[in-house]
């Protein structure tokens, strides 16, 4: 399409009325389906307030090749155009109103097996729980793991297949845009479905800690029942059992000597 052949942008007024609007054909259509619509509500300008959200924002505003579309998404989240948001594993679906409703699809690789495990030994025994990591309150090592640009859990824009139903030829349109601002404030409501977007199972993280502190204790008691005689260069007196179990050999020496001298005296009668 030619830049002329492009609508006017509409008012902030003008978008919410649609979208009420659109809203009630919406739900219409779904009820056939028997499931309901799961709008995202942005209360106020602030899009995301915890640190899932906002960092899922910040890695999407760190792309220039998103830059340009991402002001008007913006604009159509906050104002209530993204009607139905839906996240599962390696996608992404909603409807988002416009001069009608539009449907997007975003596809997203799941997160390649080498490197969740990398990301998991590099976190492990970090992390004190799950309450901890879902509220994103975590060490600034951790945080930067996690969030970072080529080696954390956010995708990159090669491992995104955007598609929408408007006529926009962008890659990235205004609806596709409003669609990622929206998961952004849905992780504040649900930050395990960042996990679920790259399947994951975010519990491995806190599972790995106990693993390492197990193998921590471990090392603890093998070295102190093994090998502290060699770092401390000193020759230790043998436990309580294995000095029983060593005397065990010759206390049944000593009564058979007993029992043969015996045997001689009673001879020599």
């Amino acid at each position: 399409m030619s830049w002329w052949n492009y609508a006017p942008k509409p008012s902030v007024s003008e978008v919410r009325r649609r979208a009420e609007r659109e809203a009630q054909r919406l739900a219409k259509r779904l009820a056939k389906a028997g499931r309901t619509a799961s709008a995202v509500v942005i209360d106020g300008r602030t899009i995301a307030r915890t640190f899932w959200g906002k960092a899922w924002c910040a890695n999407l505003e760190s792309y220039r090749d998103y830059e340009y579309r991402l002001p008007r998404g913006r604009s159509y989240v906050r104002n209530g155009a993204v009607l139905d948001l839906d996240i599962r594993p390696g996608r992404i679906a909603a409807v988002v109103s416009g001069t009608s409703l539009y449907d997007v699809e975003i596809k997203i690789k799941p997160v390649a097996a080498p490197h969740w495990t990398r990301i998991k030994g590099q976190c492990a025994g970090q992390i004190g729980s799950l309450i901890e990591l879902l509220e994103g309150r975590l060490p600034d090592r951790v945080l930067q793991i996690i969030t970072h640009r080529e080696q954390g859990l956010f995708p990159k824009p090669a491992e995104i297949e955007m598609t929408c139903s408007c006529p926009d030829w962008a890659t990235m349109c205004k609806h596709v845009a409003a669609v990622m601002y929206g998961v952004g404030a849905r992780f504040d409501q649900e930050p395990k479905l960042l996990f679920t977007l790259r399947k994951l199972d975010h519990e491995e993280l806190i599972a790995q800690a106990a693993d390492v502190e197990v193998t921590r204790r471990s090392g603890r008691k093998t070295l102190a029942s093994e090998d502290l005689g060699s770092v401390f260069g000193v020759e230790l007196a043998e436990t309580p059992r294995a000095v029983t179990q060593a005397a065990k050999p010759a206390s049944r020496r000593a009564r058979a000597a007993t029992a043969v001298k015996k045997r001689g005296r009673k001879a020599a009668r």
